[in-house]
């Protein structure tokens, strides 16, 4: 039998389980307009975002050249994270994405945990976007008079506009946000080589690897700033699962997700690796500053003041981008919580256009609040709301796992039928996922000055879900017994 007709057997048995599989109410009225392109690039996108254009400068400065280190470490977790997810789309696409399997799998008390912390992870992101964005414009002259909080502001109002016309404008947006991203990066790395080569001069450095044995070398602080930077280097990923909720609103998951799922890995290397490693043999960690892109700080001092400009322009793309992805999968993410009873009703709207504007307003007003952050704290803005995202990314990310132990014994049992496209190495690759997961939240302790204090709003942030589940759960119990008749 020929590839071709291998595959075509396969991508029929996928649709043949996700036909028997249990539907999502939330996954209804939704259109298919994006396409595999759309996807693609979404899963890309995801890969490039504010984490390494604004966050790799700080954590440059603060750990050094083994940074790069940490992102291989993260993004290898964060492929087995996806690629555990994309399994279970293959095997039921769905818009609520691990929601909807965690409440196949773990009942409607996982899928309400994993929704609220989804949204607090994208809500608190869209905030550090939004931080971003304001920092980035403020690299201009023209706009530094401008408050940090107003530039904040404009920058919600105009992506949250964007997020509320259709679902293909989204995707062709966010299509090409990521041309502009990767092309940029592509381009810088061209630079980067070309400097390296012919030993340019890089604001009085000479780069190569004395750049880096003559500044400390590999670990110039030691180990443990490495160490603690783990949990920022983790919310660098926090967009690769919008593959799963972008694949219900797609003609062909079944096709697009696996080749999505697929080129992660060695985006992760080429564009998170490859870029730290460039910038650390230009210039010494010291020079990098946590409030401004790393990339406009080796184009700017390479003589030509024009290529921070543009390079500013690029990372302004990218943090637009993010903010706008995280509009579209809490929208998504909110009306399938809102269908089951486990969110307010009015997050199950949508527009004449099918979108779920209810979600997207609801995540857009806890931005507004980000707003005022910027407003009262506008030097911490970001690394503060980059620590809480990161309690929601590593609680989503530790949910989709259980979730994928829990399917694959369901697997073993007979009830469901694996699709071939597998995460290797289960139930180990699962466990040690967790593990390092639980790893990344226990080294927060370590920075005592916003990791630590981040970790004290866990008992809060818990004790909030159980009040809220003893406040929804008879409206739960009613919109699960209308669906059983």
């Amino acid at each position: 039998m020929s590839k071709e007709a291998v595959d075509t057997a396969a991508a029929d048995a996928s649709r043949t389980d996700a036909s028997q599989a249990p539907a999502d109410a939330g996954d209804a009225g939704y259109s298919k307009d994006l396409k595999a392109r759309h996807v693609n690039m979404i899963a890309i996108g995801g890969a490039i975002g504010t984490g390494l254009f604004l966050g790799a400068g700080g954590r440059l400065h603060s750990a050094g050249p083994a940074l790069a280190v940490a992102y291989l470490v993260c993004g290898i977790f964060a492929f087995f994270v996806v690629r555990a997810l994309g399994e279970m789309v293959i095997y039921r696409p769905s818009s609520g994405s691990f929601v909807s399997y965690a409440r196949e799998f773990l009942g409607e008390k996982g899928a309400y945990v994993a929704g609220w912390m989804y949204f607090v992870n994208w809500s608190t992101t869209g905030i550090a976007d939004i931080t971003a964005i304001a920092l980035y414009t403020h690299y201009w002259s023209f706009f530094t008079d401008i408050p940090q909080w107003v530039l904040a502001l404009i920058a919600l109002a105009v992506v949250l506009v964007i997020n509320l016309i259709s679902v293909k404008y989204f995707g062709e947006m966010e299509f090409w946000f990521a041309i502009v991203k990767v092309a940029a990066l592509i381009a810088f790395m061209l630079i980067g080589i070309f400097l390296l080569v012919t030993q340019h001069d890089v604001g009085g450095q000479t780069p190569g690897l004395s750049v880096i044995t003559d500044n400390g070398g590999f670990l110039p602080h030691g180990i443990m700033p490495v160490v603690i930077v783990m949990q920022g280097v983790v919310f660098a990923y926090a967009s690769l699962e919008l593959v799963g909720v972008a694949a219900g609103e797609t003609a062909d998951p079944q096709k697009v997700v696996p080749r999505a799922v697929n080129s992660i890995m060695w985006r992760v290397g080429l564009f998170y690796v490859g870029s730290v490693i460039l910038l650390a043999l230009l210039l010494p960690g010291s020079v990098y500053s946590a409030d401004q892109s790393p990339f406009v700080t080796v184009l700017s001092k390479i003589g030509v003041p024009a290529a921070g400009d543009v390079m500013n322009l690029v990372v302004l793309t990218a943090a637009l981008s993010s903010l706008n992805s995280g509009l579209y999968s809490t929208g998504r993410i909110l009306r399938s919580m809102a269908m089951a009873g486990s969110a307010p009703k009015f997050t199950a709207r949508m527009n004449k256009s099918q979108v779920p504007y209810g979600g997207i307003l609801l995540t857009s007003a806890v931005c507004v609040l980000g707003v005022g952050l910027n407003f009262l704290m506008p030097s911490q803005a970001f690394e503060i709301v980059l620590n809480v995202a990161s309690l929601g990314i590593i609680s989503t990310w530790v949910i989709i796992m259980i979730c994928h132990l829990a399917f694959v014994r369901r697997a073993k049992e007979g009830l469901i039928s694996r699709p071939s496209f597998r995460l290797p190495g289960s139930p180990v690759t699962e466990i040690v996922t967790i593990a390092f997961l639980l790893a990344v939240l226990g080294l927060m302790w370590k920075d005592p000055e916003i990791g630590r204090k981040t970790l004290y709003l866990i008992p809060i942030i818990g004790a909030a879900l159980v009040a809220g589940w003893y406040g929804i759960r008879r409206r739960v119990d009613r919109e699960a017994a209308s669906l059983m008749k």
